[in-house]
Order: structure tokens, then C-alpha cells, then sequence
């Protein structure tokens, strides 16, 4: 996965625990609705379920614009939970 996109992904916890958080930043397009990325937020819940983690709990909060045809940032906040 190419990490430099206009996007970023980060982990706040890559050891085998009960429950690991993630974070994706999503960029949206300037025309129209929608994230331009939301490809890449399903590569991070399906990379943690094949992991053998359910998500438990996203929430999202707006990142701010970037500038004039940037477009806005959406953080999404996961937390995966292990499947016992």
C-alpha cells in the first residue's frame, strides 16, 4: 500500500492485543460528495478481519480543507476488536 497518497493510514497499535485503533485519513472530492478513497478504508477493515478483528466501534471527525481545490479531510477513528 502506497502511504504518500493524498491519504494517510496509521496504526496506534500492530501487536497481537484484544483490541488495536486505527486511523485513516480521507480525502474528499472537490466535486460531488463522497470520499475519493473509501477503496483503501475497506483495505484497512478487511487486512484486520483476515487478522481475525471485528470492528467494534468508527467514528469520524472533519480534518479541515487542505486550500482552494484541495478538498476537505475526513479522519476515521476505528477500533478493531480480536475475535476470541
Amino acid at each position: 500500500m502506497d502511504y504518500s497518497d493524498q491519504s494517510t493510514y496509521s496504526t496506534a497499535s500492530c501487536e497481537n492485543l484484544q483490541y488495536v485503533v486505527l486511523q485513516v485519513t480521507l480525502k474528499e472530492k472537490f466535486l460531488g460528495t463522497g470520499s475519493g478513497n473509501l477503496i483503501e478504508l475497506e483495505r484497512v477493515i478487511n487486512d484486520q478481519a483476515s487478522k481475525g478483528y471485528r470492528l467494534h466501534t468508527i467514528t469520524t471527525s472533519n480534518g479541515g480543507s487542505k486550500g482552494l481545490m484541495g478538498g476537505d479531510r475526513i479522519q476515521a477513528t476505528m477500533v478493531f476488536e480480536k475475535i476470541v
